[in-house]
């Protein structure tokens, strides 16, 4: 799957969250649960989605492109998120 994103923003996720947006090649779509974000208006399709990276739990929104994804945001999931993830996965983290 081909990943795009803006690598400016990338290097300042990097900076701020510790989590490069190219981490998410590692992304363990089989454990994750994604829906459409609908929060606004947005130009494009948004999605959301919480799953599993090196067995942590991480948020991330995506926009579908050809052949891939591009990465909007990157990070570890909150607790809320978690507790989200626990109940529609019938899982603990």
């Amino acid at each position: 799957m081909r990943i795009s994103y803006d690598p400016n923003k990338s290097q300042r996720n990097l900076q701020e969250r510790q989590l490069a947006f190219d981490e998410v090649k590692d992304f363990d779509w089989q454990t994750a649960i994604i829906w459409q974000d609908t929060r606004f208006d947005y130009p494009e399709p948004r999605f959301l989605s919480l799953g599993l990276l090196n067995e942590r739990l991480h948020s991330l929104c995506f926009t579908p492109i050809e052949g891939g994804i591009r990465v909007i945001s990157f990070r570890k999931a909150n607790k809320r998120e978690m507790k989200q993830y626990e109940q529609e996965r019938n899982v603990s983290l």
